[in-house]
Parts: C-alpha cells; sequence; structure tokens
C-alpha cells in the first residue's frame, strides 16, 4: 500500500529505538488502574495542591497569562487547573463562517487528505478510518474522502476543545481500549495507535457534510468531558456504546467555537471532516497552533460555491 504523505512533503521516516523504549516500556503497567488513580488524586482538596501546581507549572512552563484566574494559589484541585478557563478575549476565532477553527491548543501531528478511507499518523504510518470510529461503516462512508487534522495537547497547553464548525450533534460513541501514551514518541513508534486507546467520538452534521471530532485518552487522561454528557471515564471491560441525538428532545447545536469538551490531563484530537478542506499552507506537522486559528478553507464546488448539503435547526 501507498502510504499517505503529509503536508510537509518529506519522505517517511522510521521510529527511532529512543521512541519505541519510551513507548513499549509503559505496557506491562496496569494502565487503567493508574489511570484511575490520577482521576482521584486530581480532584482532591489538599493542602499539598498548590505547590504541586507549581512545581508542574515551572516544569512545563506553562503560560498562565491568558488564563481567567492567572494566580497558582486561586485553584483548589490540580483538575481545576489542568481544566482552566481563558480570558474571552485570549484566543479570538477566525472570521469567516467557511473557515475551519483549530479545536485546540496544541501541536499538529498531521494534517491533510482522508485517502481510501485511512488517515495519516506519522510519516509512513496510516490507519483504519473504520477502526478509529469504532466500526462505523455508515460514518467511514461518509468521510473516508474527505479531509482531517489531528491535533496533540501537551502537558503545557489548554486543555478545553471547541468546534472547528457549527454542528448538531448526532451521536456520541465511547470506544474502550488502551492508554499508551499519545506523545510524538509513541505516535511514530506505535501503528494505529489512535485505533488502540479508549476514545470518544463526537459525530456532527454541518452545513457542508458529516463532521468527527474523536477524542482520544492516553495514560492518565483520567476522563474525557463532554458539554452534553458529562465526564466518561476510562474503563478497559466495557463494550462500544453509542448514543444517539437526533430526537428533538435532546437537540444539541454548538456554533463554531463554542466549548464542546475538555480534557483532563493532555491528549488528542482528530477531527475529521465529510468536505475536502483547502488546509493553509504553513500547517504542517509540529505546527503549534491555538484554539480559533484559522487552520483551512472549506473547498468551493465546481460553480465557485460552498455547497450547503444539509440544513439543521439552530
Amino acid at each position: 500500500m501507498t502510504h499517505p504523505t503529509d503536508s510537509s512533503g518529506e519522505a517517511p521516516g522510521a521510529a527511532s529505538v529512543i521512541d519505541r523504549v519510551k513507548t513499549f516500556a509503559l505496557a506491562p503497567l496496569p494502565q487503567h488502574l493508574l489511570t484511575r488513580a490520577v482521576y482521584a488524586l486530581t480532584r482532591r482538596h489538599s493542602r499539598f495542591v498548590t505547590p504541586v501546581i507549581r512545581r508542574f507549572a515551572a516544569h512545563f512552563k506553562v503560560d498562565m497569562q491568558d488564563a481567567l484566574q492567572p494566580e497558582l494559589d486561586a485553584y483548589d484541585t490540580f483538575n481545576a487547573f489542568f481544566t482552566r478557563a481563558l480570558k474571552p478575549e485570549a484566543r479570538p476565532l477566525a472570521a469567516g463562517d467557511n473557515v475551519i477553527a483549530c479545536p485546540a491548543d496544541g501541536r499538529i501531528s498531521a494534517i491533510g487528505r482522508v485517502r481510501d478511507a485511512r488517515v495519516l499518523q506519522a510519516k509512513g504510518i496510516d490507519y483504519s478510518l473504520l477502526e478509529l470510529l469504532g466500526g462505523d461503516g455508515e460514518a467511514t462512508e461518509c468521510l473516508g474522502d474527505g479531509s482531517f487534522v489531528t491535533v496533540y495537547l501537551s502537558p503545557r497547553d489548554y486543555h478545553r476543545l471547541h468546534m472547528p464548525a457549527t454542528g448538531h450533534l448526532l451521536s456520541q460513541t465511547h470506544v474502550p481500549g488502551r492508554l499508551w501514551s499519545v506523545g510524538p514518541h509513541s505516535v511514530r513508534a506505535l501503528d494505529g495507535l489512535f485505533t488502540r486507546n479508549e476514545r470518544v467520538i463526537a459525530q456532527f452534521q454541518t452545513h457542508y457534510g458529516r463532521m468527527a471530532l474523536i477524542l482520544v485518552g492516553a495514560m492518565n487522561v483520567a476522563a474525557i468531558d463532554t458539554v452534553w454528557a458529562g465526564p466518561i471515564t476510562p474503563n478497559s471491560r466495557s463494550g462500544i456504546s453509542r448514543k444517539d441525538y437526533t430526537q428533538e428532545s435532546q437537540s444539541v447545536t454548538l456554533e463554531r467555537g463554542a466549548e464542546m469538551g475538555r480534557f483532563n490531563m493532555g491528549s488528542t484530537i482528530i477531527a475529521v471532516f465529510e468536505r475536502r478542506i483547502d488546509w493553509n499552507p504553513q500547517m504542517q506537522s509540529e505546527t503549534a497552533v491555538l484554539m480559533g486559528q484559522a487552520l483551512g478553507t472549506l473547498t468551493p464546488g465546481r460553480d465557485g460555491a460552498h455547497p450547503q448539503t444539509t440544513e439543521f435547526g439552530t
């Protein structure tokens, strides 16, 4: 098979020995047990909270200038600090209804086209969109020739997630799995990483077709929250669960730029679009990005117009 290339056009490169050691050294650990312990500890009120936050902020060089509450001693739990809100003016939303807004602060891991229902993970590595979507064949058919962007959130980043485009929620799927690190070393070392890890898949209908936002869990990502369902905690023994939101009584519509979820500890979000996106040329692997920043624009139709494929309520 010919693997897709990233937007840099560079030749594929193999993972280093260090990448593999850092990745597979975690394999014997009880990933879910440790992650549940982190869940409890990061929500605990203690006199040690502020010193831990200060050491964490210093070690990872966390910039608090944009935080709604910039004082570190104002947070009563570590999770409150980690999922801190920003000042409203800190992340201006890129103008233009056809502009795809970045869903998170972080670094682009990969960006480009979905080809033959396969998505680029890293140079020389791709993975199955069907597996990523938890075996959802109908969604794979919709999204299998579209576009995608993967954004990795490091520990120092803002950890609330926002809508790249206005959308009406169709479904939420929880797929249990492992909790491998999703750091750059693991992305290079472990084939199909994002299809192995626990994840929450939110599918939306937009004016330009289907959009899926995949929130990938990882070691110490003690819960993934969505604004409509609250926290989804890791559970290695449960099966795939899916909830339908198409009933009027459960209708959820979120505007472009609105908060849709958050990570409790760092991880990765993958946005997949049915329509092809003209990605901005400067958006390449390892590019640092901010939430709300313009990533690209929806590709016009043959007549130059942006087709409105589906209407939905406001």
